[in-house]
């Protein structure tokens, strides 16, 4: 849903920026990264390496060990994979994963040192109102991601003044909020639809998920060279059919989990189908959802939508319902 802020190693996964989360916030690079030619075809070079590695695979599916050697990485990666399985909380859903919080951790660290450096004068500071507004919606719901299973999270809000519509989290619980964004939450049901899907990101450990894809990522950019592909034509080839799809299901699983707590901590979910309702009316255009990290604005509000009855039950299950049973009885009757 929302632009995440480490994005010192997402541009690493892809080459297209969408504006799906809220609207993306122009965030600098930290480091100037010295610029490769790809059509320098020196030996020496970045290309030159990459050309070396797509012929030594020529050379090895040419000898006549190479499917023995094959089967044998396959089932030494396949074991790997297998062992390194985990399951999303919430959701459910079984993914690969090889990195550890700590390192997660460290990752969300740089990253707030980039955004604080980057924003500097324009943090609001805890005294503000509007800081203490968006905190308040933060502290209610954070118990319930340590329902979820996180636990050691040094949560952090922090409130931007800037007109971009957009909100991200960093590893570690830092959450940047822009005010914005916060027009069209409306409310604090609004808010928490926001900060729901922001504390999801940190409870499904999506940064380590998409971390731990890089290494898959590389062998299929070597694989696709094997063909005579550029560099260049094989990381958008990957781009399209993985590193966009992946990051589209990871979206629509932090809209999951996020509607879950909200509703959880008694705040009324139909306000985060209304919300994305909001930002499909007013904000800009969109690149088409195939070419997008996230998915459309209308695909995320029909979602949220077929997701509504299981939230009244988190909700009915949690101290919030008697609360929500009286207050219909009493709408019911002065509506009479």
């Amino acid at each position: 849903m929302f632009r995440p802020g480490f994005r010192a190693f997402e541009s690493a996964f892809r080459t297209v920026r969408s504006p799906a989360r809220f609207r993306p916030a122009k965030h600098a690079q930290s480091r100037a990264y010295r610029q490769i030619r790809f059509g320098d075809k020196s030996p020496q070079g970045a290309y030159g390496r990459l050309q070396f590695i797509s012929s030594f695979f020529r050379r090895w599916a040419a000898r006549p060990t190479f499917y023995r050697d094959v089967g044998l990485i396959s089932l030494g990666t396949g074991g790997a994979y297998v062992y390194n399985l985990e399951e999303v909380p919430i959701s459910g859903r079984r993914r690969f994963n090889i990195i550890s919080p700590r390192i997660e951790a460290q990752i969300g660290a740089a990253t707030v040192g980039e955004v604080q450096q980057q924003y500097q004068g324009q943090m609001l500071p805890d005294w503000h109102p509007t800081v203490r507004r968006v905190k308040k919606v933060l502290e209610r719901l954070i118990p319930f991601a340590e329902e979820a299973g996180l636990h050691d999270v040094d949560w952090e809000i922090h409130v931007i003044d800037s007109p971009e519509a957009n909100a991200f989290v960093a590893p570690g619980g830092k959450v940047f909020v822009f005010t914005g964004i916060l027009p069209l939450c409306e409310d604090d049901n609004g808010i928490a639809a926001v900060l729901g899907h922001e504390i999801a990101h940190v409870v499904a450990h999506h940064t380590a998920e998409k971390l731990s894809q890089a290494p898959f990522v590389l062998l299929g950019v070597l694989a696709l060279m094997t063909f005579d592909l550029s560099f260049q034509l094989s990381s958008a080839v990957l781009n399209l059919f993985l590193s966009m799809p992946a990051g589209r299901k990871q979206e629509a699983e932090a809209d999951q989990i996020g509607l879950m707590i909200m509703a959880r901590a008694c705040y009324r979910p139909e306000a985060a189908m209304e919300f994305w309702h909001r930002m499909e009316t007013t904000g800009g255009a969109a690149p088409p959802e195939l070419l997008s990290t996230h998915p459309s604005h209308h695909n995320r509000e029909e979602k949220i939508r077929g997701w509504l009855p299981r939230a009244h039950e988190q909700a009915e299950r949690s101290e919030c319902g008697a609360t929500s049973l009286y207050a219909q009885q009493f709408n019911t009757f002065w509506g009479r």
